[in-house]
């Protein structure tokens, strides 16, 4: 019983170590970003305006977005050969 304590305890340290690690590169891939869009933006010309966004642009932006979120919760999953062999 101890041993099914301590794995439970490894998963959750585990789990927390990879949402701290991933919302740390969210939030400097968000910093970078924003970084970028609004120095183009004052290299427009549009200086203190807020650059508007096409509906197009917005779209093609939230699909690529969703492409990343699904490569990325791929990487949790086994793979194929994987799937019958047990650790």
């Amino acid at each position: 019983m101890a041993m099914e304590g301590d794995s439970q305890r490894n998963a959750n340290a585990r789990d927390t170590r990879i949402f701290l690690i991933c919302a740390t590169a969210g939030a400097a891939l968000g910093l970078v970003s924003s970084y970028l869009y609004t120095r183009a933006a004052q290299e427009r010309g549009e200086g203190d305006e807020a650059a508007s966004i096409s509906t197009g642009q917005a779209l093609a932006l939230m699909v690529a977005v969703i492409g990343l979120v699904r490569q990325i919760a791929e990487l949790g999953k086994p793979k194929k050969d994987d799937k019958g062999k047990k650790s």
